[in-house]
């Protein structure tokens, strides 16, 4: 099993402006990066210190988001200057790390 050298990014967002679902497909269509996965979360909050949680009184689905990509460090440097764009600074992690992309 060949080891590649990747990028592991995450992006914090909300489920209630629906921005994942346009990150997701611009992942996924335009820039086809090696794996996406998005998360629900039933609990968070961030710079504003606002909860958004899940219970049963709300139901307006204004939950944290969290969508996860890898690919290769050339492509990731293209990707992230447009995801800081729709998301702000602040909600965008980054590591790297290895994955078998044969």
């Amino acid at each position: 099993m060949k080891q590649t050298d990747v990028i592991m990014v995450r992006v914090y967002c909300s489920d209630k402006d629906h921005r994942h679902q346009a990150i997701i497909e611009r992942l996924h269509r335009e820039h086809r990066v090696a794996g996406v996965t998005a998360f629900r979360g039933i609990a968070g909050f961030g710079k504003s210190g606002r909860m958004h949680d899940a219970s049963l009184i709300d139901v307006s689905l204004d939950l944290p988001v969290v969508i996860e990509f890898f690919d290769r460090p050339d492509k990731v440097a293209a990707v992230l200057p447009e995801l800081n764009e729709l998301v702000g600074p602040g909600h965008i992690v980054s590591w790297p790390a290895q994955a078998n992309l044969e």
